[in-house]
């Protein structure tokens, strides 16, 4: 039976050929590669940085040989995306960066393009088909990563919002039935609702029947906020205590 030559295989045929005659050389690069991107930060062990590199090998390999198209929704592609968003995540936790990650994924695809250049047997028609495959397989495990990493940093961040409003409203009595209530930053519908609670639950449970209401320390009162402030009034009324407004400077006055 004859030999196929480089024209008649597949761009995923000469990626697994190449990988399977070069993957000493290959990992050793990845390897050498990793330890200076993140082993002067400690970032990652030696051991570890070899681990991942075999196995981004092995995943990628499993990828390859799933198919000539790079399936978004195959169980291969996904492996290989959830390898890199622990990846990441991993790095991050111990003081990395996105950009030092997406610095390494940038380096592997530029060893399989050094390795690809340096086999003459493949045409330039393969090369460029093989070019794109990779173009398609790491821009999009960057930009999936990338996403997840937002919407990580988007659940932290609102979780840091929620508990900067729960705190932020210290209700603090300062005689006998009388309470205090210093309003720091903005007041949106939102922070409103949760100080109007808190305060209302604070009034029932110390029978109080005076709340200073500060806002020395809101920079900004529009309109909304007035409605807001005007809201708490009229419910603090309802509890049956007196609501006094402090720290309304005279241009807002």
């Amino acid at each position: 039976m004859a030999k196929e030559t480089p024209e008649q295989k597949t761009t995923n045929q000469i990626l697994i050929e190449q990988l399977m005659l070069n993957v000493g050389k290959i990992s050793a690069i990845i390897e050498k590669q990793g330890q200076s991107i993140f082993g002067h930060k400690n970032l990652l062990s030696n051991n570890e940085i070899n681990d991942y590199s075999l196995e981004f090998l092995e995943l990628l390999t499993m990828l390859l040989h799933a198919g000539e198209k790079v399936d978004r929704r195959g169980a291969e592609y996904k492996a290989l995306r959830q390898f890199f968003a622990n990846f990441s995540q991993q790095i991050q936790v111990r003081g990395g960066d996105m950009d030092e990650f997406v610095r390494y994924v940038h380096f592997l695809q530029r060893v399989f393009l050094e390795n690809l250049e340096a086999d003459k047997s493949v045409s330039f028609e393969k090369t460029r088909e093989i070019l794109m495959l990779l173009g398609v397989i790491f821009n999009d495990i960057i930009l999936d990563v990338f996403h997840i990493y937002l919407e990580g940093k988007e659940k932290t961040i609102q979780a840091q919002q929620e508990e900067l409003r729960l705190t932020s409203t210290p209700i603090t009595e300062i005689w006998d039935g009388v309470l205090t209530l210093p309003i720091i930053g903005s007041l949106d519908s939102s922070r409103t609702m949760i100080v109007m609670e808190k305060l209302l639950q604070r009034i029932e449970s110390d029978r109080a029947r005076v709340v200073l209401i500060d806002v020395t320390g809101v920079m900004a009162i529009d309109s909304q906020v007035s409605h807001h402030l005007i809201q708490m009034i009229r419910a603090t009324g309802l509890m049956g205590a007196t609501a006094i407004l402090t720290g309304i400077r005279p241009e807002i006055a």
